[in-house]
């Protein structure tokens, strides 16, 4: 729905609903809370048309704000209230739902526990395009439910029946049957080097990739052609959740060469074959003598 243009002198947040106390913030009062800095993966599901369809937009970030818990507790949530609705700025027509805007919930002792009101990112001022002048960040959940252009917070006892939350976004994870909102992220990996149809030197090359997920990634394997899997270093994730480098140094000999990766995660699960947003990655590479 486009990158809306938020005038700062004017733009306020609001949170409202089941509280004892409502806000109404301005910037000014936003940045004079006590900031609280989170260095954490973000991933993209994608098109919510093909949930099935392997994406991997995903970055590091460095983000600074307010953590949300501090505005509840000014707030002071009703005893009946159980959900958080996030509305943005932008609104528009999507996908045929007239002036719809951007809206999505999360469980309230999520919110409380992980939500960040991010005003900058990677050391600089939000830009207009990643959400300015204030967007929620919800670490290890997929990027659709970090809201951008944050205008106002509903605390509430239901989720909202809307486009961006009983309609699009859901998807039926293995062994069940009913759909659930696009919310913690999969286990995943890319391959950062080699690219796609590099062409390479024969001998000794590293193979070098990133991991993530909801926890912890525990080990990631490769594997070239046919080969078994091959165990890489994995660094460890330590106490943010950023995404893990992972590295392996292998011998490799002329011709054309298929390398794929694949993590697995301190739940015990592991990347899935074809047919998943998640699936194995693979590339194929040139190797000349």
């Amino acid at each position: 729905m486009g990158v809306p243009q938020v005038d700062a002198a004017t733009w306020s947040l609001t949170v409202e609903g089941l509280v004892a106390h409502p806000l109404r913030l301005d910037l000014e009062a936003l940045h004079a809370l006590p900031a609280t800095r989170l260095t954490a993966f973000h991933e993209c599901f994608g098109s919510p048309f093909a949930p099935d369809v392997p994406v991997r937009a995903v970055a590091n970030v460095r983000w600074l704000g307010v953590p949300l818990a501090r505005l509840l507790d000014d707030a002071a949530p009703h005893a009946d209230a159980a959900h958080l609705w996030f509305e943005g700025v932008d609104h528009g027509t999507f996908r045929g739902t007239p002036d719809v805007r951007y809206l999505k919930d999360l469980p309230l002792e999520t919110a409380y526990r992980d939500v960040l009101l991010a005003y900058a990112m990677n050391g600089a001022p939000l830009e207009p395009v990643h959400g300015f002048p204030v967007r929620a960040v919800v670490p290890r959940m997929f990027g659709t439910n970090s809201v951008k252009w944050l205008r106002r917070i509903v605390v509430s006892d239901t989720r909202p029946d809307h486009l961006f939350t009983t309609q699009l976004y859901n998807r039926r994870q293995p062994g069940s049957e009913r759909p659930q909102p696009v919310r913690e992220v999969d286990v995943n990996s890319l391959l950062v080097a080699p690219r796609e149809e590099d062409d390479l030197a024969a001998g000794v090359l590293e193979v070098r990739g990133r991991a993530w997920s909801v926890t912890e990634v525990v080990a990631v394997e490769i594997a070239v052609d046919e080969g078994p899997w091959e165990t890489a270093r994995l660094d460890a994730r330590g106490p943010e959740p950023t995404w893990q480098r992972f590295t392996l140094s292998r011998r490799f000999a002329p011709g054309r060469h298929r390398i794929r990766c694949r993590a697995h995660d301190r739940a015990g699960r592991v990347q899935p074959g074809p047919g998943s947003r998640n699936s194995v990655q693979e590339i194929v590479v040139q190797v000349r003598a």
